[in-house]
Parts: C-alpha cells; sequence; structure tokens
C-alpha cells in the first residue's frame, strides 16, 4: 500500500478514535508512520486540529483497494470521480501518482488570490506580466502599464486561461513570482495536498512542476467554497474591462477553454455542467478536472489527467457522467 494511502487510512482512524461520529479534533499521529509522509513535518509529535476534518468528512478517502478501478472507455492514466457531498467514490485510478499539471496549475493560483488579495484591489501589469517569453503559452494580450483589478485579471485567469493574467496576479500579492509560488506551496501542505510542488503560477512545463489528481481535487473542493470561482467556472465567456497605461479604456472579450461551454462537448442528458478547469502541454497531455450535478441535482467532481488527445479527454469525461449512481 502506498505511503499517503496508509498514512489516510492512519488518521482517519485516530480522528474516529478522538472525534467519535463527526466534528473536528485534535490527531496525533501513530508512532510508527514514515517520517517523510509530510514533507519533514515531526510525524511523532505530529498534532493538528484540522485532521480529522481534512481526511474524514471533507474528501473521499480513497485506499488501495478503490484506487487502481479499470474501464474500457478509460485510457487515461490517472483519474477520479467522487462525489462532491456524498464524497463517494464513483471511479479512481491512480490518484496519487506524479503527474504533471499544466494549467491545472491555476486553480491553486485562484484559491492563493481568494483568500489573500482584495478583489476590488488595481494590478498594474509589469514588463514580466506582459512578455512571458514561451512560444505558444496563452495569453490574454495584456501590456506593461495596464491596470486592471484582481477580480477582471482572476476571471481572465479562469475563464481564458491566460498565462499573464495569472503572473500579474502572483507579483501583485507577493511582490514576485517565486514568492507567490512559496505560497501556493504552503497553501498546498495546509489543506492536505502534500504530494504538490509548483514552480510557477500558470502550469507552463517545468520537470519540477506536479502535483496529483488527488491532490487537486482537493483544491478544488476548497475552491467550491468560493461563490466568485463557481460564478467564473460557469461563464462560457468572459469580458475584461480595464485601463491601459495612458488612462484609456479597454474592453477584451475571452471565451472558456472548456469544450462544454462551447458547444464542441456533450455532456450526457441529465448532467449539467458547472465548470471547471483544463490544461494542456505536450508533457502533461490533456487534463480537466470538472463539476457537474446530475439529474437530482447531486455535484460532482470528475478529473483525468493527460488524456492523449483533446477528443478523447471529452469523451472519457462524458463517460465518467454515465457512471454517477
Amino acid at each position: 500500500m502506498k505511503k499517503k494511502q496508509k498514512a489516510v487510512m492512519i488518521l482517519t482512524a485516530a480522528a474516529a478514535l478522538t472525534a467519535g461520529c463527526g466534528g473536528s479534533a485534535s490527531v496525533t499521529l501513530l508512532s510508527y508512520v514514515d517520517t517523510d509522509l509530510f514533507n519533514g513535518y515531526d510525524i511523532m509529535n505530529y498534532t493538528d486540529t484540522r485532521t480529522a476534518d481534512l481526511m474524514g468528512e471533507n474528501y473521499a478517502l480513497i485506499t488501495d483497494e478503490n484506487n487502481h478501478m479499470t474501464d474500457e472507455a478509460i485510457s487515461a492514466p490517472s483519474v477520479l470521480l467522487a462525489g462532491v457531498e456524498s464524497n463517494e467514490v464513483v471511479y479512481a485510478e491512480n490518484v496519487y501518482e506524479k503527474m504533471y499539471p499544466a494549467s491545472i496549475t491555476k486553480l491553486l493560483t485562484a484559491l492563493v488570490v481568494l483568500k489573500h488579495a482584495d478583489l476590488s484591489d488595481t494590478v498594474t501589469v509589469s514588463y514580466n506580466a506582459s512578455h512571458i517569453p514561451v512560444v505558444g503559452a496563452k495569453l490574454c494580450g495584456y501590456q506593461e502599464g495596464d491596470r486592471i483589478s484582481v477580480e477582471t485579471l482572476l476571471g481572465a485567469l479562469l475563464v481564458y486561461s491566460g498565462n499573464d493574467a495569472g503572473l500579474a496576479l502572483a507579483e501583485y500579492i507577493a511582490g514576485s513570482e517565486e514568492a507567490f509560488v512559496a505560497m501556493m506551496n504552503e497553501e498546498a501542505q495546509a489543506i492536505g495536498a502534500v504530494d504538490t510542488h509548483f514552480t510557477n503560477s500558470h502550469g507552463l512545463h517545468d520537470d519540477d512542476h506536479y502535483t496529483t489528481v488527488y491532490d487537486m481535487y482537493m483544491v478544488f473542493k476548497e475552491l467550491l467554497n468560493y461563490e466568485t470561482f463557481v460564478s467564473f467556472i460557469n461563464l462560457p465567456e468572459y469580458t475584461a474591462v480595464y485601463r491601459d497605461a495612458q488612462g484609456n479604456p479597454v474592453e477584451r472579450s475571452y471565451e472558456s477553454t472548456n469544450l462544454f461551454f462551447t458547444g464542441h462537448a456533450k455532456a450526457p442528458s441529465g448532467v449539467t455542467v458547472i465548470g471547471g478547469k483544463t490544461g494542456t502541454t505536450s508533457k502533461a497531455g490533456y487534463c480537466l478536472i470538472t463539476y457537474f450535478k446530475d439529474a437530482s441535482g447531486n455535484g460532482y467532481v470528475a478529473e483525468i489527467f493527460k488524456a492523449e488527445s483533446q477528443k478523447s479527454l471529452y469523451e472519457q469525461i462524458a463517460h465518467l457522467m454515465e457512471l454517477v449512481p
């Protein structure tokens, strides 16, 4: 059994003993847990009042036994389908495997922004944010000196997946992208996403920039607590209104990268897609995490990493949607 799965079960068992049927509790991990499970924390003396909630009632518990499901229609190497309210695991395969997230990264960027910034604040776009030197990087087209609200940048980040929007937010909140990335990694640790390590705010490839399907599921569920986030991911198009360096008004419209909203992909009958986040690079493959509701209004998170093509990605996500009870 994988180390993290073992730790999850130990934590859950300890939480049950301490908290009974529910609620938060102080949990001391058992002394035989490997000390590298939590990236250097002193496991022998580790007590965390979040633990019972974190590993118990807030997230789906995925053990080795239910982490290797198979389905002929699913070819991606790392997949998860779980209930949002119920935490029921419908489908799981290799959810703790190290994966490259591409622009799924922007979910953690958004979480740090929502926790640490005032949406009404104004950001002045820097030279760095307006000159990302990567061929093919998805850009909103912002120019140095443009003055844009945090909320507007966040909308462009989540709907259009603009890398320049992510970098502008990072520099504004933390002073530099490096400092912001440190905040991202700290936030990941804080919510239990211990197998995540990011090196940038947007997801352009770096061999040392990685996560897991389960970690991003945890980040996504945290984000669902923010109405602003849910409203943005539900938009088929976002119109950004801001001012350029000379103070002139600028208006740009950005189409969603989610094909369920552009009409190029179709969800099964009875399924309502609320929204999600896409990500694609040559190393990451085609990735998507989606929040949807069934005909009864029950919410689910479906997640696929490293599909071989965009067409296959949406076919597999649609198939997962058909698996809900």
